[in-house]
């Protein structure tokens, strides 16, 4: 099973990925470095990698999804009500490929701020056990290749336009 290790300063959160092409595309492209931005309560950031929507893409995300925005080449992380949501839910601008789900808890996502370098890399999966027993606040990391750099979302649009 393939695993990632989302990591913003002290903010580290493992991920297992999903069976879908978004999923494919991100893993042969880690590791990702990029400046988050925010919106609401959601994280984003670009990504070298381009995808079109799967035809199980959608506006409305659960909590510990992880989702890919086409229209921005970003990865985008909902943790809560974003400008446009409504009442208990997570909707992103447009439609989102899911292409993994948080195994730690996304709300850390609190203290990760727009400017602040986040990393997307391959976690180890040396001991299955700690996957399924660590507690949240593990801090694992994996540097197998060499660190690919990529440029913050430019919408154009300073009001921190989002997916």
């Amino acid at each position: 099973m393939r695993r990632i290790l989302i990591r913003s300063g002290d903010v580290a959160i493992r991920a297992r990925l999903l069976a879908t092409p978004t999923a494919d595309r991100i893993w042969e492209a880690l590791p990702i470095s990029a400046s988050v931005q925010t919106w609401g309560r959601e994280v984003y950031f670009r990504t070298p990698v381009s995808q079109d929507l799967e035809p199980d893409a959608r506006v409305v995300v659960s909590k510990g999804e992880i989702a890919f925005w086409p229209d921005g080449d970003a990865i985008a992380i909902g943790f809560g009500a974003t400008p446009i949501a409504k009442r208990g839910e997570i909707r992103f601008t447009s439609k989102c490929n899911v292409w993994a789900v948080a195994i730690d808890d996304v709300d850390q996502l609190k203290g990760v701020y727009p400017g602040e370098q986040i990393s997307v890399v391959e976690a180890d999966n040396d001991d299955q056990d700690e996957w399924q027993t660590s507690p949240s606040t593990s801090r694992r990391t994996a540097t197998r290749r060499p660190t690919q750099q990529a440029a913050m979302c430019s919408s154009g649009d300073e009001s921190g336009s989002a997916g």
